[in-house]
């Protein structure tokens, strides 16, 4: 029996504070992505919504993992964080606790994401906020896009593998 994880290995807490065992996700496409609410690039809600609205019923999954790493751009609660998405994005994709991506402390999930799918010239750091990683249908990590890369521009890869 293998004992490499799998992306199925991992939960997190969503924003209303329930454990999410990553196993929920088996078949779908997943996106990943690391976000803030006082960035430049907090815009890129409404491209991802858009995404997951769109892709939703061809089984594509949306995770939010807000993080206060770059450039202090998350310093609210889960209470302000849900709130904020909904009101200004209309948000309906799940959304996580707080979490960090980079360090000691950075979340299992992105320690297994980052040694998947290495960046550029970063190396294995998630460079800013809205770092983005699509995961296929089988759980397998396929492609990581950078923080500028907007959510659109994923569409394609999307299709080629829903």
């Amino acid at each position: 029996m293998s004992t490499k994880e799998t992306i199925y290995d991992f939960k997190a807490q969503s924003l209303n504070g329930k454990e999410i065992n990553f196993d929920e996700f088996k078949g779908k496409t997943m996106i990943i992505v690391n976000t803030a609410s006082k960035c430049g690039l907090t815009p890129q809600y409404e491209g991802l919504e858009a995404l997951y609205q769109k892709y939703k019923n061809q089984d594509l999954v949306i995770l939010g993992f807000p993080c206060n790493q770059f450039g202090n751009q998350e310093k609210g609660s889960s209470d302000e964080i849900n709130e904020f998405c909904q009101l200004n994005y209309g948000v309906s994709f799940p959304m996580f606790e707080k979490i960090e991506v980079n360090g000691n402390n950075a979340h299992p999930l992105y320690k297994y994401l980052k040694a998947e799918l290495p960046g550029g010239i970063f190396g294995r750091k998630i460079k800013w906020n809205f770092t983005k990683f699509v995961i296929d249908k089988t759980g397998k990590p396929i492609k990581r896009f950078s923080p500028t890369t907007k959510p659109m521009k994923m569409e394609k890869l999307i299709d080629e593998i829903i």
